[in-house]
């Protein structure tokens, strides 16, 4: 082959390739969707079968054999069907004379055949609903449980947060791909053996249904592969409009979307998304309808053509009714089948992209990993050291700490003040290990965080966050979030209950600490932010930590109960180590030790006379924040 026709030729495979999977770079049209990609994807189905495998052996073995036992039934009896057209023909033929009796046996065994494939049909499809849902509700435990071992910084991150929401969004898709591959099985046999009898009259006819079958392929693998590109590139946008309208019915939004009035304006940053996308979605539809009628039609036609020559050797005697039934017969099956398997594999071909991005999220991979040999001493004899300290989160040049250096003691009690954006709460998420450092590292008892099973060490350490999560559920299992396996521990509950005030919420409720909290749900009821903080303190008090962190837990209390909270917490907690985040420098008095942050880096630390003492910063605020008291 010269090179001109080389190039010829490879101009012709580039036309084809845009013809069916469309231009690179398109905003609908994403780098995902050219042959090789789509090809590439297939290597998902292994897996994903092994999934479905997995979820149910038993069921998935009967499923495979009860389509494999149906994939027989077409050809079978449409040879039946032309047994029982010859015998007619020949009764006509003959006046009657010949045996009747032969004739209503193939009609009982097509009737047969015909009762017992509904009945196979009923029963697959029952396994096939039974099986997805199984396997829908197994793929989500497995999307939850594949989350909670991820980093928290990957959920702060909006590109994970798409892989997230096209994981999620593909259950239904993925009961649907199981099903399809399933029937696409089962479809190629009946097709190999409907193709036998076929290919035993004329084999040219198999070649005209396939070049019959081929122009609706192309449409469908063209404009499945698009569907899946705007899809794909709309997901940020679909994510948007799906938290416009949660925001926009919403009882934790209700109160500030009537007082500034702003239904109005999320109606019209939802109508303007959603309009966008249904026109770019009607474009491809419209598209989509008028080339695969079109290319149906010439299907449609190549098919009457090849029926029109059976017809006609019927006519000339070269063959009888009955095979002129079974040929038929056989050719308009073999027609459909063949279309709905190439039609099927473009489809499956196309969600195969899909069940990609469902596979992309769990190939994420944590970087924090657990050490499982060694368990933090008990109790803490050293403490905890911070040895030139930096965090920097992934793909943002500024650090959010800096060369922090400071000891926590066994048994001390710091507080750690700076105005927002300081790094106090970056601070408390590596103490926790949410967060490894960029630089330095952190000791506990001299050893290395890293080198402790990061479980254990978790366990060790009670932490309320100021964005504590409230979750609707009851008032026990709220408090039991700060140690689920006590769940069922009532006593414990109280206990945690009494200890944070919690008790004297719970007291108002009239079904106590079964009251089922937030209005999510039926009888539930909401709580002041107050009582809400109470509530979630008495998770810290769940167990029996070595380490407690308070983040702000208590900002919606007001001073003095704030600083009621925290004498009680200092009374209950003597002994261990705490850590304290409060912007009420009176509060943070109390502590052994004030770290003072600015802008990610440890400014000032010692007691409070001694900070007011050396009258920089934190004495500073100290005294701008008294003067709101005078």
């Amino acid at each position: 082959m010269t090179n001109s026709q080389s190039m010829k030729l490879n101009s012709i495979i580039l036309k084809i390739g845009v013809f069916l999977y469309g231009k690179q770079g398109n905003n609908i049209e994403g780098n995902n969707t050219d042959p090789q990609a789509r090809l590439a994807s297939l290597k998902n189905i292994p897996r994903l079968l092994r999934m479905i495998w997995q979820t149910h052996p038993r069921m998935a073995a009967t499923n495979i054999v009860l389509r494999l036992i149906a994939s027989v039934f077409p050809p079978v009896m449409l040879y039946i069907g032309k047994l029982i057209i010859d015998e007619v023909v020949i009764m006509v033929n003959t006046h009657g004379q010949h045996d009747i009796n032969q004739l209503w046996t193939w009609v009982s065994i097509e009737f047969g055949l015909a009762v017992l494939l509904d009945i196979l049909n009923r029963v697959i499809n029952l396994n096939d609903a039974l099986l997805g849902d199984l396997f829908a509700n197994k793929s989500s435990v497995q999307i939850i449980e594949h989350a909670a071992k991820l980093d928290l910084y990957q959920f702060e991150n909006p590109t994970f947060y798409d892989k997230l929401e096209k994981a999620r969004q593909q259950t239904g898709g993925r009961t649907y791909m199981m099903t399809q591959v399933l029937a696409q099985l089962q479809a190629i046999i009946s097709f190999v053996m409907l193709a036998i009898g076929l290919a035993i009259f004329s084999p040219w006819l198999i070649v005209v249904l396939l070049l019959a079958a081929i122009p609706s392929f192309i449409a469908e693998s063209r404009f499945n592969t698009l569907k899946y590109s705007l899809t794909t590139a709309w997901t940020p946008q679909r994510r948007e409009l799906d938290y416009i309208r949660f925001m926009g019915a919403s009882d934790s939004t209700a109160k500030e979307l009537k007082i500034f009035n702003l239904s109005d304006f999320l109606a019209k940053r939802f109508t303007k998304l959603s309009d966008e996308f249904y026109e770019l979605n009607r474009k491809l539809s419209v598209k989509s309808a008028f080339w695969g009628g079109l290319l149906y039609l010439l299907s449609t036609a190549v098919y009457y053509g090849a029926y029109i020559y059976i017809i006609t050797n019927t006519i000339r005697g070269n063959i009888t009714l009955g095979d002129l039934t079974f040929l038929a017969g056989s050719f308009d099956r073999m027609r459909s089948s063949f279309q709905a398997i190439m039609n099927r594999f473009a489809d499956i071909s196309s969600r195969a992209l899909y069940l990609q991005d469902f596979f992309d999220f769990f190939d994420l991979q944590p970087s924090i990993l657990s050490n499982q040999l060694k368990l933090v001493p008990k109790p803490i004899q050293q403490g905890i050291t911070f040895e030139n300290v930096s965090f920097q989160y992934p793909n943002n040049e500024k650090y959010s700490l800096k060369n922090v250096s400071f000891h926590l003691n066994a048994g001390e009690k710091i507080a750690l003040v700076g105005e927002n954006g300081a790094g106090k709460t970056t601070l408390v998420k590596l103490l926790a290990r949410l967060y490894e450092p960029t630089e330095g590292r952190i000791l506990l008892d001299g050893v290395d965080l890293k080198d402790y099973d990061i479980e254990d060490l978790r366990n060790q350490i009670g932490i309320i966050f100021q964005d504590f999560v409230k979750f609707a559920l009851k008032v026990s299992e709220n408090i039991a979030v700060g140690n689920i396996q006590e769940v069922n521990n009532l006593p414990l509950i109280q206990e945690a209950a009494r200890k944070s005030l919690a008790d004297t919420v719970v007291k108002k409720f009239p079904e106590g600490y079964e009251q089922m909290l937030a209005r999510r749900f039926k009888g539930g009821v909401e709580m002041s932010g107050g009582e809400w903080q109470k509530v979630a303190l008495a998770r810290a008090y769940m167990r029996d930590a070595q380490l407690v962190i308070l983040d702000e837990p208590t900002a919606a209390l007001d001073a003095r109960a704030e600083h009621e909270v925290f004498i009680r917490f200092s009374e209950l907690i003597a002994g261990k180590m705490a850590v304290l985040i409060s912007h009420r420098f009176s509060t943070v008095r109390m502590a052994d030790r004030i770290l003072f942050l600015e802008y990610g880096e440890l400014k000032e630390i010692g007691s409070h006379e001694e900070l007011m003492h050396v009258n920089g910063k934190y004495a500073d605020l100290f005294k701008l924040q008294a003067k709101g008291y005078v």
